[in-house]
């Protein structure tokens, strides 16, 4: 247990391309992340392409890179979100940017007034 947190820990301080190269993961081209609207309890799957923006509400998500567990080893996956706010600013107002876990959420997460997000996995 204590070498997975070390692992997470180790990936939440690095930059896509360095978390790419260990061979503990495999990189994807598809991200799945589930968005809640607070304000309507609005819970939608989103299908997101590394590389191509997306928006959600006011949110402007991109998935930098996506990454899944070997299938011989438990299921998880990893991705390096960039997320914008552009309700009061077109260009958007950063709000997020780091690694996302689908087995641990609680380890980096979106802080946002009306919205939540969470990665589910990596295809």
């Amino acid at each position: 247990m204590r070498a997975a947190l070390a692992l997470v820990a180790a990936l939440a301080c690095a930059t896509p391309a360095l978390a790419q190269m260990d061979a503990g993961w495999e990189p994807r081209r598809e991200a799945h992340l589930q968005a809640l609207d607070k304000v309507t309890a609005r819970v939608t799957i989103l299908k997101a392409t590394v590389g191509r923006p997306l928006a959600f509400g006011t949110l402007r998500i991109t998935v930098r890179a996506c990454n899944a567990r070997p299938p011989e080893e438990v299921p998880d996956a990893a991705a390096w979100l960039e997320v914008a706010d552009t309700r009061n600013d077109a260009s958007g107002r950063p709000v997020f940017q780091g690694w996302m876990f689908a087995n641990a959420p609680g380890i980096a997460m979106l802080e946002h007034p009306v919205y939540d997000l969470r990665v589910l996995e990596c295809r």
